[in-house]
């Protein structure tokens, strides 16, 4: 089955803010919130609230699953903090976010790594994906089997293109608080500049960045080309999601209820993955209507200097050869 965004939001209408569902908790046995920092029109939205009716339908209402997009529970780094005390009981976190406390999660964040959605999923529904969620269950949280998608993350300015490596020299670029990320675009040449992803279009608005990277869905949904001119399809790292429960709130929850929660969530997650997969396809035409300028980059150039520069070698030993191997298998030979 297909769901459109305009179906979804719809079937919200009554709710107390469009496109987030926050059903009346009052007969529900378990009144959960989830939180997650994609746009109200992202699929990640979209598919999240779909699954959220069908929990609640599904469990006679038993079940109550809130959603709340956009960070309006707070930023990522937040939102963990909350998930982490039980405060908040689900969340959908980028892996990029979560490998500050769960470093193995950067696994899938080596740059130039994947060159398509494909390998990605090849990777994290398998081996690599299960090591992964092995570790985050070691810190008391849960993770849900299947991961959803943002897209591969590509490079957007406001002023200067980016055509090759030399051009991103000297640039400040926002990149979410994610150890690896800074060290690529340090070793890359760029300005790397942390910043949560709800204050990014004003630091894009007000230069206090040059420019950021994100995935082709993130750049529209959340109207970035309004600030920028120009986006590189580096293609340079992927976009992973983990959804993720408390430890003790899912635990909490029956047998039944856990089934449906998990059940719903992985089917979501599936759904959402081939719309993100067909939108890379068709959005960089939508975003050049909308006033960006789309530059087919050398990507050869970017991949060069992080193989001089050893980082290949480095991410190997940090994360160990075994789970490193675990990538190589699906994307072939790094360091």
């Amino acid at each position: 089955m297909r769901v459109s965004r305009r179906k979804v939001l719809a079937g919200a209408a009554g709710v107390t803010t469009v496109g987030i569902l926050h059903w009346p908790a009052n007969a529900a046995e378990f009144t959960y919130k989830l939180g997650h920092d994609e746009a109200i029109s992202h699929p990640q939205n979209v598919w999240s609230l779909e699954a959220a009716k069908k929990i609640r339908d599904e469990s006679g209402g038993r079940l109550i699953v809130q959603v709340y997009p956009n960070n309006q529970l707070g930023g990522d780094t937040q939102m963990l903090a909350q998930l982490r005390s039980g405060a908040l009981e689900l969340m959908q976190l980028s892996d990029n976010i979560l490998a500050n406390i769960v470093p193995a999660a950067n696994l899938t964040n080596i740059p130039f790594s994947f060159n398509s959605e494909q390998d990605v999923w090849t990777a994290m529904d398998g081996e690599l994906g299960r090591y992964v969620h092995a570790q985050i269950e070691k810190i008391g949280l849960h993770p849900f089997e299947k991961g959803w998608d943002a897209g591969l993350r590509h490079v957007f300015t406001s002023g200067k293109p980016v055509h090759n490596v030399e051009d991103i020299k000297g640039l400040k670029l926002r990149v979410p608080a994610a150890p690896l990320q800074v060290t690529f675009f340090k070793a890359i040449g760029s300005s790397p500049t942390p910043i949560n992803n709800n204050e990014l279009y004003s630091a894009l608005q007000t230069h206090l960045v040059d420019g950021a990277e994100q995935p082709l869905f993130s750049i529209e949904a959340a109207k970035y080309y309004e600030v920028s001119k120009y986006v590189s399809l580096t293609k340079h790292q992927a976009t992973t999601f983990e959804m993720l429960a408390n430890g003790v709130a899912w635990q909490r929850l029956p047998k039944d209820l856990q089934e449906i929660l998990s059940r719903n969530f992985n089917d979501a997650a599936i759904r959402e993955r081939e719309d993100i997969a067909k939108g890379e396809t068709t959005l960089g035409t939508q975003l050049t209507s909308q006033g960006l300028t789309i530059i087919q980059p050398d990507r050869e150039s970017f991949r060069a200097v992080v193989q001089q520069a050893g980082l290949y070698a480095q991410w190997r030993d940090t994360f160990g050869k075994e789970p490193f191997g675990m990538l190589e298998k699906v994307v072939g030979k790094l360091a």
